[in-house]
């Protein structure tokens, strides 16, 4: 198949667009760089099967060829990537997924959407389905991220009933592994990179608060699966093993084997306390559930953290 990817340049995108190349599909990856890397590209140079666009999804293009598939993964992911360009995550859910959704329609080509677990919020409901409606402060914050997805949603089931497209959507939940950047600011690479550089581990509010972490190869299975069927309604994909961010932090230290203490800081605004997916309808529909221990993923994430310097 020919596979459009849009954020192929990102963390998770770049691993998809791995997972499909692998699997012998044509990628035409698309990315702006407003937070993906070319470094993560880097490695498909010279790969007949690989071919790269920079273009802003924002803005209408036509691509030469027919797809398959229309993958939508752009979007600043992290909370300081969205906070930093705050604008720019609403109009890649919007305006950018209205267009990719126009380019699967023209291409009569399945479509899926990468959305979120924020689309939950500060869930009251734990651990979430797919039926739970969240918990989401419009105005907060937060609200760019959480509210550009859950539009990017209603958007996908409205040009599937109307137009009768294949669309799918993905809830992903905390996602680590290769190639996320250090500064992001997301909890997994950022206590790596304070335990890896002997700074105190920050731990916000008492530490209480859970999250749910999934390696990068579990999710790709999980999205490739996706892709593939006829399912349009959300379907959660993240790793149900629920841990405390503080028991999270004292795993760090003894897997880097950092000296480096814990240092408790006030809890951001609108920060989620409790985010835990339940899977029972990826499991049934999919045949999926992660695979990769968060002690072994955290190993190779850690490493390949030391082999970037």
């Amino acid at each position: 198949m020919r596979i459009l990817v849009s954020g192929c340049a990102g963390f998770v995108g770049s691993h998809l667009a791995d997972r499909l190349i692998e699997e012998g599909h044509a990628v035409v990856g698309v990315d702006n760089f407003l937070t993906g890397r070319r470094s993560n590209l880097d490695h498909f140079d010279g790969l007949p099967r690989f071919q790269f666009l920079e273009q802003d999804v924002t803005e209408k293009f036509s691509p030469d060829g027919r797809f398959d598939h229309v993958l939508h993964l752009a979007s600043p992911a992290s909370p300081l990537d969205y906070l930093n360009y705050p604008i720019e995550s609403l109009e890649v859910g919007s305006s950018g997924t209205k267009n990719l959704l126009d380019l699967a329609l023209a291409h009569g080509a399945g479509f899926l959407l990468a959305s979120t677990s924020e689309c939950y919020g500060d869930p009251l409901e734990h651990p979430q389905k797919e039926t739970y409606w969240g918990h989401v402060n419009p105005v907060g914050a937060r609200s760019v991220c959480d509210e550009a997805k859950r539009f990017a949603e209603a958007l996908t089931m409205a040009y599937h009933r109307r137009h009768g497209l294949n669309t799918h959507i993905a809830r992903i939940f905390n996602t680590y592994g290769p190639r996320m950047k250090l500064n992001d600011g997301r909890v997994v690479p950022t206590f790596i990179d304070q335990a890896l550089h002997g700074r105190p581990l920050t731990v916000y509010g008492d530490g209480s608060q859970t999250r749910s972490f999934c390696y990068v190869s579990d999710l790709v299975e999980g999205l490739y699966r996706l892709m593939q069927c006829r399912e349009a309604l959300p379907v959660n994909l993240g790793n149900p093993a629920e841990i405390t961010i503080l028991e999270f932090a004292r795993q760090i230290q003894r897997l880097t084997g950092t000296s480096a203490p814990i240092e408790f800081r006030p809890l951001p605004e609108d920060d989620p306390k409790q985010r835990q997916p339940d899977i029972s309808k990826a499991k049934c529909l999919l045949g999926w559930e992660p695979t990769v221990q968060l002690e072994e993923g955290l190993r190779r994430t850690i490493e390949y953290f030391q082999r970037a310097g």
